[in-house]
């Protein structure tokens, strides 16, 4: 069974947030960047876990973006993976990703295609869907467990109130929510091996988005906090009415 995992390099989750060129671009001065949380431990981990239930098949991680991310994709090798694929292209858009990422998923058949529910930086939850669409695959979104019998998948997902499980039959694209799996460390012998892991380097296609970034902003800065005495309670009620305006 052929797996295929898209991960994305994302920002630190304490990464100070800023704009340049008339904030149209993020600034990545002073920038830590890690794998994508729900790409690697959820999506990778899960992936790792199926083939090794069955005694067999392959796990393919892809990424899009510059040599700057090969440190992030060895990661991937570390834990587990059997190889790697670059895109060698800025990642521009969600669309221009699922696009590269299609590309290369049409001439390898693979049986799953995994991603983590969103980035944790533009928590966009798009690229899965696109990438369902392009390659005319079945999409099952925000799964929270997935249990394989043969080329038979049963994938549980939470929905409002509850939870909906679905099957469908292999190939089909879905992306990992919390629940999936557990985060793997890698040790140093998976470190020692991901050096020795083929990393491929394949070219872009063309991909004309139909959308594009003008610009980017931060959201406006909270307001102080403001105290107000117990005993004070038209005041607060004031408050509520004129200023927050939720009563």
């Amino acid at each position: 069974m052929k797996l295929l995992v898209c991960v994305s390099k994302t920002p630190e989750t304490t990464s100070k947030i800023a704009f340049t060129a008339e904030n149209t671009e993020f600034d990545t001065n002073g920038i830590q960047y890690i794998m994508n949380p729900y790409d690697e431990w959820y999506a990778l981990v899960r992936a790792l876990e199926i083939k090794e239930a069955i005694g067999g098949g392959s796990v393919t991680i892809v990424n899009v973006g510059p040599a700057s991310n090969d440190t992030v994709i060895r990661k991937g090798l570390a834990i587990g993976a059997d190889e790697a694929v670059r895109v060698d292209a800025e990642p521009k858009s969600s669309f221009f990703v699922a696009s590269q990422i299609a590309a290369y998923a049409k001439e390898e058949g693979f049986d799953m295609i995994f991603l983590g529910k969103e980035t944790i930086d533009y928590n966009g939850s798009e690229v899965g869907a696109m990438l369902a669409e392009m390659l005319d695959l079945p999409f099952i979104s925000y799964a929270t467990q997935l249990d394989i019998d043969g080329n038979n998948a049963t994938i549980a997902r939470d929905i409002e109130g509850g939870t909906e499980v679905v099957e469908v039959q292999t190939p089909f694209v879905i992306s990992a929510a919390k629940g999936m799996a557990e985060q793997r460390i890698p040790n140093m012998r998976g470190i020692m091996m991901a050096k020795r892991k083929p990393l491929k380097v394949v070219p872009a296609v063309e991909a004309n988005d139909p959308a594009v970034v003008v610009s980017y902003e931060l959201p406006a800065a909270k307001s102080e906090v403001k105290m107000i005495d117990p005993e004070n309670m038209d005041e607060l009620v004031r408050l509520l009415h004129e200023e927050a305006k939720v009563i």
